[in-house]
């Protein structure tokens, strides 16, 4: 059941994967990489927290997922912004090497770990299916691999689909940076009115 929830959940398109075809095409599907393993880095830390009580914590200080949000809010926006400033001058050949792998890293990791959607759903399933009965560790452990197994091959997937449509979108360069953008700001406007 878990894997089933976690494949679902990372074929459904969101912002780390408008992200992830976004960079796959600019820069490259080994360098988007980066960009998921930074996702992928979020992640396990979130389940670690989650795992180890942050849950209660968010219980007792609900503001603290507010935080969390309008801080999502604001870097999607900046991300928007980054893409649409960058489309203006777009060169496939020149942007394989425009951004440093820590950049990568960063914008996939800081993605993650301020989506609201993202706590709530660890928050929520996670300890679901922790029995604090069995081995704690084992339990988690397995949940963790399990979870960024299927995030990791979903997000390189949604770049590879990219990369194949990529001779399309070197025909209409700036299509792709500003529908990115647009998407994200959606995102962004989405997230800022949602409850939780």
């Amino acid at each position: 059941l878990f894997l089933q929830i976690v494949f679902f959940l990372c074929i459904t398109p969101g912002t780390p994967r408008v992200v992830i075809v976004t960079y796959a095409i600019n820069y490259g599907l080994k360098r988007s990489t980066i960009t998921a393993l930074g996702d992928i880095s979020a992640n396990t830390i979130q389940m670690i927290f989650v795992a180890f009580g942050i849950g209660t914590i968010i219980e007792i200080h609900p503001e603290i997922l507010s935080y969390t949000k309008w801080i999502g809010v604001f870097y999607l926006l900046y991300l928007a912004f980054d893409l649409r400033r960058s489309s203006k001058n777009i060169n496939f050949e020149r942007n394989l090497s425009l951004k440093s792998n820590l950049s990568l890293y960063q914008d996939g990791f800081l993605v993650a770990f301020f989506s609201p959607k993202a706590w709530i759903f660890f928050g929520v399933m996670f300890p679901q299916f922790l029995n604090l009965d069995g081995s704690f560790k084992i339990q988690l452990l397995i949940l963790i691999i399990s979870y960024v197994t299927i995030d990791f091959t979903t997000l390189i997937l949604y770049g590879f689909l990219a990369k194949k449509i990529v001779s399309w979108l070197q025909a209409n360069p700036k299509t792709i940076n500003t529908i990115s953008a647009c998407a994200l700001v959606i995102i962004a406007i989405i997230f800022s009115v949602w409850h939780y």
